[in-house]
């Protein structure tokens, strides 16, 4: 299918531009997400008369979606959350979570805005796209940890989960005899056995 872009979709075209897509990808997400016409004759006529319009407010949006990137350049928001010793969380972090951290930081950030390829399932630093605008966008750094303390460790650039298994090796090691038989119990010292007899 044909469609008339009426917004710069990423990887397709700028606002204008006539390119074919997949019937489904079309019926879907462009149009009902009002990114595109289906291109007929009617449409371009329609389009046309508008076009200067359709710029123009795309032009306010994107000064808006600027002035909004500033505030959340280099915004860094900690999600404390439960997990197991080697860093797997119990359940994820998805969009719906960093939208709600962002707007209660006072930032303006909706579902749509948040680029997150898979949910985040294990505790890191991570690096999430926020595309304000098809034209604008910025990275925001999520701290994913099960403490505050452990979050500070991370922002520092510690790695936690290697760090935690380099504590676990120092710890209790038990006594290995290579000759001892399997669910045998380790004798004391075979030393004292002969002093009796």
């Amino acid at each position: 299918m044909e469609v008339i872009l009426l917004e710069r979709v990423e990887k397709l075209g700028h606002i204008g531009d006539v390119v074919k897509v997949k019937d489904g990808f079309a019926r879907n997400f462009l149009l009902p997400r009002k990114k595109a016409l289906r291109a007929n004759e009617a449409n371009r006529k329609v389009f046309e008369a508008n076009r200067e319009r359709i710029e123009a407010e795309n032009a306010t949006r994107r000064v808006e979606a600027e002035k909004e990137s500033k505030t959340l350049e280099g915004v860094s928001v900690t999600l404390i959350r439960q997990a197991s010793n080697t860093g797997q969380l119990y359940g994820s972090v998805a969009v719906r979570d960093l939208v709600e951290v962002l707007t209660a930081d006072g930032h303006k950030v909706n579902k749509a805005q948040v680029v997150l390829d898979r949910p985040i399932k294990a505790i890191g630093v991570y690096e999430v796209r926020v595309a304000l605008h098809p034209e604008v966008a910025v990275t925001v750094k999520v701290n994913v940890a099960r403490s505050p303390e452990e979050a500070e460790m991370q922002a520092q650039g510690v790695d936690v989960t290697s760090a935690m298994f380099e504590r676990d090796e120092t710890g209790f090691t038990e006594d290995y005899d290579p000759n001892a038989e399997p669910g045998e119990i380790a004798t004391e010292a075979p030393a004292a056995e002969d002093a009796q007899g």
